[in-house]
């Protein structure tokens, strides 16, 4: 045990490894529904004319209302034990920033040059969608995805911590900082090394997607030239 042991003698080690992997997986899955759902929704709202995508907007603005930590709390505390409530709640406390993201950059996009030389040789929105804003959209959405896992990881750690979104014989990061809290003084790393690794794996998410989101953008570029 390179590690040592927590309070109840568990190997920290195998702990921070299944409850990293646990903690990745519901972050990502929370990403993933956000990036669909915020992602199509934020294009079409784009798309659509300016009242028919205000109205659009308004059903997600809804959920920005509420805070998100309630949002986590009221579905992981009415679905005890259940990852799938405490994904749903991060994907709908995280879905309208993405959907306000991505249609400002599609009415910003709508309005340039390419697109409008686009639709004068007559391509239809489907082809415009397809060849002309996606490909710019592109980078945006990476960098978005990027910032909503990063949400996402800290929402769950939070729940982790308030003992939801699992069952309490599950490792979880968030769980481990708060089990671990009141022997800190004495044993240090069952408490800090979650910690650390938390905001380590937050800092390289956003550093990859900034990296990767230049990369895109640059690729899309080209394609348009």
């Amino acid at each position: 045990m390179p590690l040592g042991t927590d309070a109840l003698g568990r190997d920290v080690l195998s702990r921070l490894l299944c409850g990293g992997r646990r903690l990745v997986l519901t972050a990502g899955a929370a990403t993933l529904l956000t990036s669909l759902v915020g992602g199509a929704a934020g294009v079409l709202a784009g798309l659509l004319p300016v009242r028919a995508g205000d109205a659009a907007q308004r059903l997600f603005d809804v959920l920005a209302v509420v805070p998100p930590l309630l949002l986590v709390l009221v579905l992981a505390a009415g679905f005890p034990g259940s990852a799938a409530a405490t994904v749903l709640a991060v994907a709908l406390a995280t879905a309208p920033f993405s959907v306000r993201v991505l249609r400002a950059a599609t009415a910003r996009l709508l309005t340039t040059g390419y697109v409008e030389t686009a639709r004068a040789r007559g391509d239809g929105a489907l082809r415009v969608a397809r060849h002309d804003l996606l490909p710019q959209l592109a980078g945006t959405a990476l960098t978005e995805a990027g910032l909503r896992f990063v949400a996402s990881l800290h929402l769950a750690a939070t729940a982790g911590f308030l003992g939801l979104g699992g069952s309490g014989a599950e490792p979880d990061w968030g769980r481990m900082v708060s089990e671990n809290l009141p022997g800190a003084p004495l044993a240090t790393a069952p408490f800090l090394l979650p910690t650390l690794l938390l905001v380590t794996l937050s800092v390289c998410v956003g550093l990859l997607a900034d990296r990767y989101a230049g990369a895109g953008a640059e690729a899309a570029k080209g394609a348009t030239r």
